[in-house]
C-alpha cells in the first residue's frame, strides 16, 4: 500500500524531487527545487464567475438541478407544452405546429414513464400531507421503481402500492405512521394497504422490525403540545416498563399513549384520557389498560393518582 501511494506522487524528471507547486495564474507546474517548468498551458477547470448571494449564484449558473429518484425522470428531460396557457404564449402561426409537437410528445411517452408520473404525484401529495422527511420520500421513489420494473404494479391500484411503500418506509426510518393516518390521507382502506404491504415486502425481500413505543413519543407529544420534558420523561417510563416485561406484546401506539399520560401528570402538565385518545386515535379503554399495567408494574400508582387528585381539587376551585 506504501508503494502505491508513493508511485502516484508527482515527482520532477530534472532533480527527483516530490516539492511540485501549481501555478493557476500561469497554467503552469513547477518544480520549487530546481524550478523546471514541468507543464504548460494546463486547462482551467474552474468557475470563471464568482456570486455573492444566492440570486446572482441561480442566474448564472450554467448546470441543472441534481438528479433525484423523486422524478420519473430524475429531473433531466424536458417535456413539450406543459399546460394550456403555453400555447398562447406561441405566435398563431406557430400555434398549429406547436399543438402538433405536443399532442406526439405526449403519445412517445413510455408507459412505464406515465405510472411513475401518476405514482409519485401521488408520493409528494401524502409526503406533504403527513409532513415527511426528504430521505422518506427518496426511498420510498427508489423502491417503487424496484417495484415497477420487477411488474409488481401490473393489476395493482397505484395508490395503495405507494401507501403500503411508505408505512414500509416510515417505521424503517424511525418515523412510523399508522395505519389509520395513511389510510386517511391516501384514500386506501387499510386492509388493503395491509395485503399490499405484506405482498410487496415479500417481493421486495423487506423485513421489518415491529415499530418501538419510543418512535411514536416525539410526533404524539407534538400533537398532545406537551412540552420536551414531558417527552423525555415518557421515554424513560417507557424504558423501565420494558425492563418489567410489560410492554411486550403490547401494541406500540397504545403504549406510548398510556406513557406520555402518565409522564404529563408526573410533570404537571396533565391531560385527560379523553383528550390523550382524541388526538393520537386510540381508546380510552387501551390507554386504561396500559396505564394501569405500567404504574403498577412501576410502583408509582400512588404517586400518580395523587397527582391526578390535587389536580382535580386545584380545577375545582
Amino acid at each position: 500500500m506504501i508503494e502505491k501511494k508513493q508511485k502516484s506522487v508527482p515527482v520532477c524528471p530534472e532533480c527527483g524531487s516530490e516539492k511540485i507547486r501549481y501555478d493557476y495564474e500561469r497554467g503552469e507546474t513547477i518544480c520549487n527545487s530546481c524550478g523546471a517548468v514541468l507543464s504548460e498551458s494546463m486547462v482551467d477547470l474552474t468557475q470563471e464567475w464568482r456570486a455573492f448571494d444566492e440570486d446572482q449564484r441561480s442566474r448564472r449558473v450554467r448546470t441543472g438541478a441534481a438528479l433525484t429518484p423523486m422524478k420519473h425522470d430524475q429531473g433531466i428531460t424536458t417535456e413539450i407544452g406543459k399546460g394550456k396557457g403555453e400555447l398562447f404564449k406561441v405566435s398563431s402561426k406557430k400555434r398549429a405546429q406547436y399543438y402538433r409537437l405536443t399532442k406526439w410528445h405526449k403519445r412517445l411517452i413510455k408507459s412505464k414513464d406515465r405510472n411513475l408520473s401518476f405514482a409519485f404525484s401521488e408520493l409528494q401529495r401524502l409526503v406533504s400531507q403527513l409532513h415527511l422527511s426528504r430521505a422518506v420520500h427518496e426511498k420510498v421513489a427508489k423502491l417503487y421503481q424496484q417495484a415497477v420494473n420487477k411488474g409488481l404494479v401490473r393489476g395493482r391500484s397505484t395508490e395503495s402500492i405507494i401507501a403500503a411503500l411508505l408505512y414500509t418506509t416510515c417505521r424503517e426510518e424511525g418515523a412510523p405512521r399508522t395505519l389509520d393516518e395513511i389510510s386517511k390521507a391516501s384514500g386506501i382502506n387499510r386492509r388493503d394497504i395491509g395485503k399490499t404491504y405484506r405482498y410487496i415486502a415479500r417481493k421486495l425481500h423487506i423485513r421489518i422490525l415491529p415499530a418501538k413505543a419510543q418512535d411514536y413519543v416525539p410526533r404524539f407529544g407534538s400533537l398532545l403540545n406537551l412540552s420536551e420534558r414531558v417527552q423525555v420523561r415518557a421515554v424513560e417510563v417507557l424504558d423501565e416498563a420494558r425492563n418489567f416485561d410489560v410492554t411486550s406484546g403490547k401494541g406500540p401506539i397504545g403504549v406510548a399513549a398510556a406513557a406520555l399520560y402518565i409522564a404529563a401528570v408526573l410533570e404537571g402538565e396533565k391531560k385527560t384520557q379523553r383528550e390523550v385518545a382524541d388526538a393520537i386515535g386510540v381508546t380510552e379503554v387501551t390507554i386504561r389498560n396500559r396505564y394501569k399495567e405500567m404504574v403498577e408494574s412501576l410502583g408509582i400508582r400512588d404517586e400518580v393518582e395523587e397527582k391526578v387528585r390535587e389536580e382535580e381539587e386545584r380545577e375545582s376551585r
